[in-house]
C-alpha cells in the first residue's frame, strides 16, 4: 500500500477518535439533559439598590429535581433553621414559625422547556407560598453542562433577579 494512502487512513482515524460524541449521534435536548437531580450551591437575588441576598444561606439545601414526564420538585432550606421546641411541626412559636417560613421554601408541579429561548417554564401546582400557586415562572438556562446547571428567575415574585447555581447529584 502507498505510504501516503496509509499514512491518509491513519490520520483520519486518529482525527476522527478526537471529534466529539455528537458530531457522529443526535445531541441531547436541553429537556433531555436536564433530566435528573440538582442540588444547591447558590441561590441569590440581586434586587435594584440593594445588596445581593442570600435567603437560603450562603450554603443552601436542597435543590430541584426534573423528571422525564415533565413534573419538577423544588425544595431550599437555610441549614441553620431552628429545631421546634414542641417537636410538633403543627405548634411552633411565633418566632420558630417566622424563621421557618422565611427560611425555606417547597414548590412542586409541571414544566416545559423552549429549546430556542433555553427557556424552562415551571407551572407551580403546590408551594409552601400559597402565592406561588397556578402560576407560570420562567427561568432563563444561561448554563448547563454534564455536572453544572446555572438559570436565573429574571421575574422573582419578590422582585429582581435570582439566580441558581446547582449540580448534579451522583
Amino acid at each position: 500500500m502507498n505510504r501516503r494512502v496509509v499514512l491518509a487512513l491513519l490520520a483520519a482515524a486518529f482525527a476522527l477518535g478526537w471529534l466529539p460524541g455528537s458530531v457522529f449521534g443526535q445531541q441531547k435536548s436541553l429537556k433531555e439533559q436536564l433530566v435528573g437531580t440538582w442540588l444547591a450551591v447558590s441561590w441569590e437575588q440581586d434586587v435594584p439598590n440593594s445588596p445581593r441576598f442570600q435567603r437560603y444561606g450562603a450554603n443552601p439545601k436542597g435543590g430541584y429535581v426534573f423528571d422525564s414526564t415533565g413534573h419538577f420538585f423544588s425544595v431550599y432550606a437555610r441549614p441553620d433553621l431552628p429545631q421546634i421546641a414542641s417537636k410538633n411541626p403543627s405548634t411552633p412559636t411565633p418566632e420558630e414559625a417566622k424563621a421557618i417560613v422565611s427560611g425555606a421554601i417547597g414548590l412542586a408541579g409541571t414544566y416545559t422547556v423552549d429549546e430556542a429561548s433555553k427557556t424552562i417554564t415551571l407551572r407551580v401546582e403546590g408551594s409552601s407560598f400559597p402565592n406561588q400557586i397556578g402560576s407560570d415562572q420562567k427561568r432563563v438556562i444561561t448554563s448547563l453542562t454534564a455536572d453544572e446547571l446555572r438559570f436565573q428567575n429574571p421575574t422573582a415574585i419578590t422582585g429582581g433577579v435570582i439566580s441558581y447555581v446547582l449540580r448534579r447529584a451522583k
